[in-house]
């Protein structure tokens, strides 16, 4: 999937391969003129890093759950794939990026459990697999990622917590899958496909909202907005 060298960052002529050092990855620098260790990044997790807009570890678990689904089953053109994410964190993007199961589709379904979890759902021969991320990469990170938020880490914090996230990119990123994912059969209802509804307009604000998210307040048909208002 990955292979790790040791050489300058940029793009080689002959292979057209682009490498990402772990010391730029939050900036999705390609070019350093330096030498460090490095990883070589297939097409996939280039897009999946284009579309998300920079490298990190939560990145990474998704793209490690969308290159074992891979392996199974084709990328979804239309809704052939259904995503159940138990998250809603930087995971999902990767697997928005590599398996096509986007919101706009409806075969990306959000469930606000809290896990790196994802229930794939295949409809061309109806089963589903649940895979968790359980790879223990994150120890440590916690309090340091928290007082980096709060803008209270030193220099020598700040460059420790990078340390750390550049050691758990290249785990997630070169682990066995056996270390790495819980992979299971489970049998779940085949979800619904998407489906549009009609528009009604709003009579307080005026805008057109889907018609099954209409909500009635001081004997209005009102959007969700609008009803929020109305009753706090």
């Amino acid at each position: 999937m990955f292979r790790l060298v040791h050489a300058c960052c940029g793009r080689d002529e002959d292979t057209s391969a682009y490498y990402l050092s772990f010391r730029t990855y939050n900036k999705l620098r390609i070019c350093n003129s330096r030498k460090s260790l490095v990883i070589q990044m297939d097409e996939d997790f280039k897009e999946a890093a284009k579309f998300h807009g920079h490298i990190c570890p939560g990145l990474a678990i998704g793209y490690r759950v969308a290159k074992y689904v891979k392996e199974h089953y084709p990328r979804s053109v239309d809704e052939e794939l259904v995503c159940i994410a138990e998250n809603n964190s930087c995971s999902v993007d990767a697997l928005q990026a590599t398996l096509g199961c986007t919101f706009g589709k409806g075969n990306l379904i959000f469930k606000d459990f809290g896990k790196q979890a994802f229930t794939i759902y295949s409809r061309n021969n109806g089963k589903a697999l649940r895979i968790y991320f359980k790879g223990d990469v994150l120890d440590g990170m916690d309090d340091l990622r928290k007082r980096y938020f709060n803008g209270t880490l030193s220099p020598e914090e700040k460059q420790k917590l990078d340390m750390l996230r550049e050691d758990a990119i290249k785990k997630i990123l070169t682990a066995p899958d056996e270390e790495m994912l819980s992979v299971r059969e489970v049998e779940i209802p085949e979800p619904e496909k998407a489906r549009i509804y009609p528009s009604v307009r709003c009579q307080e604000c005026g805008e057109s909202f889907m018609e099954i998210r209409g909500r009635t307040a001081s004997g209005k048909l009102v959007c969700q907005e609008c009803f929020e208002k109305m009753i706090c």
